[in-house]
């Protein structure tokens, strides 16, 4: 058997077509997105096609499903049709609106599990009630991206309206603001207070939720990406696909080093916490999230300083000693989300002649980013969350003094898995699961597992700053 997994994020969108026994990928294919926080999902269906016909197409595939990027607004009118370009994840100008629904619903936490944030759904569409009314009186249907692109697989769109064959999934559904993990329904009174509505009567569609190892349809015989039929999964918003496609389960703990950074580990009960993100996973469980803004680019930033690319910042960082003599980089350079400090800047702290070397700052800035990973992941146990494993993941992961140095940050031991697209791995899982009605176990393939070496001088000075 044969299934496909989807990975449709902000920059592009990846295809990997995978053996579904072993979990080996055949062939893969890519197509970038258009930039900007805001984008026409057309040119998301456009580049899922292309992306298809890069990794050879779905003639011998048995089924498919799609990850994709969290919290999103796709908006749709009765016919079908997109009503204005898709606010993404990113896009901040819902911000003032976050704040609002968190003074009017003060058991918003203990409803939905999370602090509203500018990146949810439900926030984006408080927005498009206040900022846009016309398009908000157009509303029949609300869609995230993976929902509106499994719903365009499916044969659906402008050409065939079917609004009540939208589907999504438990993982996507908790990102929007308006679904409860205790009972794993949307909760329609607080979308009426969302739109601002006095009734729960006439609201938008949303998407069914499929079951983990469901299935939302299949691909029509006469699709423009494929001549007969193929099993749809459910799909997965991107960090619960991640999560799927690394085999996560209870007491592991993904650290992701991206652009911006994510904490999250996999749970069998739901967060209800101010700075965690309760969400779900796609498998059954939970999947409570801490996300920071500063990540990579803190190292794109001190290696720039230094005149050196990153793998000579690692050099430099391991000659100098845990803790680097007392220099302490506080990375905020773009304020920060957790903690929340949006207009905070970074900060260089233990200046000294001793302390004060290309060898100390090297450290200190890898130290930093990792201490900020590290609070999340304190924020996490605060919830509760036990855990024994970490799973180091992102560009930055695969640099030998970034391992080193998580090992001595993190009190837990820490692996690091070879790079790969493990989002669309997680949707091939899904699909793989769909097929055959049993979670698949793919092996993982390990890139290193530096040894346990904790030192508590690095997270004493960091958090005494």
């Amino acid at each position: 058997m044969i299934v496909a997994g989807v990975d449709s994020s902000t920059q592009s969108c990846k295809v990997v077509i995978v053996d579904a026994d072993t979990g080996g990928i055949l062939r893969e294919g890519r197509a970038s997105h258009p930039t900007g926080t805001s984008v026409d999902p057309e040119a998301w269906w456009v580049a899922l096609q292309t992306a298809i016909a890069a990794a050879g197409g779905l003639d011998d595939v048995d089924a498919i499903s799609v990850g994709g990027q969290q919290h999103g607004l796709v908006a749709l009118d009765s016919g079908g049709r997109v009503i204005r370009d898709a606010l993404l994840w990113n896009d901040t100008r819902s911000a003032d609106a976050a704040a609002q629904l968190a003074a009017e619903v003060p058991d918003i936490v203990e409803r939905t599990g999370s602090l509203p944030v500018a990146s949810f759904t439900s926030t984006k569409l408080r927005w498009l009630v206040d900022a846009e009314p016309e398009n908000a009186a157009r509303l029949a249907a609300v869609a995230l991206p993976h929902d509106w692109l499994t719903w365009r697989l499916r044969g659906f769109g402008p050409e065939n309206p079917r609004l009540d064959a939208l589907t999504t999934d438990r993982s996507d559904a908790s990102g929007t603001g308006y679904w409860n993990p205790e009972t794993g329904e949307y909760d329609l009174e607080l979308l009426a207070i969302i739109l601002r509505r006095t009734s729960i009567s006439g609201l938008p569609i949303l998407p069914r939720i499929v079951a983990p190892g469901g299935n939302a349809g299949r691909i029509p015989f006469d699709s423009s990406v494929r001549s007969s039929g193929v099993l749809v999964g459910p799909g997965a918003g991107d960090n619960a696909g991640a999560a799927l496609g690394l085999g996560a389960s209870v007491g592991d703990v993904v650290v992701s080093i991206g652009t911006s950074g994510t904490v999250f580990a996999v749970t069998d009960s739901a967060a209800h916490d101010t700075t965690v993100a309760g969400f779900a996973d796609a498998s059954g469980n939970f999947l409570p999230l801490v996300a920071t803004l500063n990540a990579a680019r803190v190292l794109d930033s001190i290696a720039g300083l230094l005149g050196v690319d990153h793998n000579t910042l690692g050099a430099l960082a391991l000659e100098a000693e845990p803790g680097a003599a007392g220099l302490v980089l506080q990375p905020y350079f773009e304020g920060e989300r957790t903690p929340n400090l949006p207009d905070a800047t970074a900060s260089l702290f233990g200046m000294t002649l001793a302390s004060t070397t290309r060898e100390g700052l090297a450290r200190a800035a890898i130290e930093g980013l990792l201490c900020g990973l590290a609070a999340g992941l304190d924020a996490l146990r605060d919830t509760g969350v036990s855990a024994q494993r970490i799973l180091l993941i992102g560009g930055a992961a695969q640099n030998a003094a970034v391992q080193q140095i998580a090992a001595q940050v993190f009190d837990v031991p820490v692996v690091v898995p070879e790079p790969g697209e493990y989002v669309a791995l997680g949707a091939a899982a899904q699909a793989a699961w769909s097929l055959t009605d049993t979670r698949p176990d793919w092996p993982l393939a390990l890139s290193a597992s530096p040894t346990p070496d904790y030192r508590p001088i690095i997270r004493a000075q960091y958090t005494a700053r």
